[in-house]
């Protein structure tokens, strides 16, 4: 999502502390892992991986770059444009570039050019760099039908997708829960999603499917990933419950995610969004380890 400077709900559960991991040197580090401890834990790659950067609030953009490319994490997203050079300096892009606000977005006319003109200007941030997507949300239903900001959502994106196919970039929309950590949040279930998609009618118009949202809201998660494979454009990780590691300590059992999703094809990117409740260098590593199938 976007509003990632303080938030899914914020850095602060974003703790150091110790955890089983493969960052080299140690089983049970007390104090976070150094960039230089690190080493490669990709090996079958099937997954691109990244990995978002709001998570990592304890963590300058340089120190988690840096760890993420010698893990071989191939993007850090949610990113804007004055961020760009420090992961392009690791061989990173960014996956996801940030664009508007989650709450406010284009299901109200109201906010139609405030969001189009982020927008598109993410958009030209993304295809300057080579970067293939950027995000989008509808925003909060505040007392709307769904299916009058369903109609408002393409009414808005229909003027921006023709720009994006121009420009070689993906607009993704969000699937975020509205019983946990965005109340009313309108894209809370994937019909509303696979609609607003088949209604914009465009290649460039995708979801960002959030596993950890969609898990909250509706489960099914790998039946949803082989039904609407064609609409989905990007994942997010996640455990639940609390959004915390992708482990045996919660519910969702992410190899065999994983594998469905390599079985339907996908080439594009699955993006690390779970917040550390331990060491975060040796949890990115091991949830990199957990995906790679």
């Amino acid at each position: 999502m976007n509003n990632h400077k303080l938030s899914r709900r914020s850095f602060i559960r974003c703790a150091s502390a110790m955890a089983a991991g493969t960052i080299a040197g140690a089983s049970a580090p007390k104090a976070m892992a150094a960039p230089a401890d690190i080493k490669r834990v990709v090996k079958n790659g099937r997954i691109n991986q990244s990995v978002c950067r709001w998570c990592y609030g304890k963590l300058s953009l340089d120190k988690l770059s840096a760890a993420a490319a010698k893990m071989g994490i191939k993007s850090v997203e949610l990113l804007s444009p004055r961020d760009f050079p420090t992961a392009k300096k690791y061989g990173l892009i960014c996956a996801m570039v940030s664009t508007h606000g989650l709450s406010r977005g284009v299901n109200n006319k109201k906010n139609h050019a405030e969001c189009l003109a982020k927008i598109r200007a993410g958009i030209d941030a993304a295809a300057d760099n080579g970067f293939p997507n950027v995000i989008t949300f509808p925003g909060n239903r505040a007392g709307m039908p769904d299916d009058v900001g369903l109609e408002n959502s393409v009414i808005a994106l229909k003027q921006v997708v023709g720009y994006a196919e121009k420009k070689k970039v993906t607009i993704c929309v969000e699937y975020l829960n509205s019983k946990v950590d965005h109340k009313d949040y309108m894209f809370d279930n994937m019909k509303w999603g696979v609609e607003l998609c088949k209604k914009v009618g465009s290649e460039r118009m995708k979801i960002l499917y959030d596993i950890y949202h969609a898990q909250i809201m509706e489960g099914d998660i790998i039946r949803t990933i082989r039904d609407f494979e064609e609409y989905i454009g990007h994942y997010h990780t996640g455990g639940n419950p609390g959004r915390n590691e992708i482990d045996e300590t919660q519910e969702l059992y992410y190899p065999a995610i994983m594998r469905a999703i390599v079985k339907t094809g996908f080439k594009a990117y699955v993006g690390q969004e779970f917040i550390p409740a331990r060491d975060p260098l040796t949890s990115l590593a091991q949830a990199v380890r957990i995906c790679d199938v």
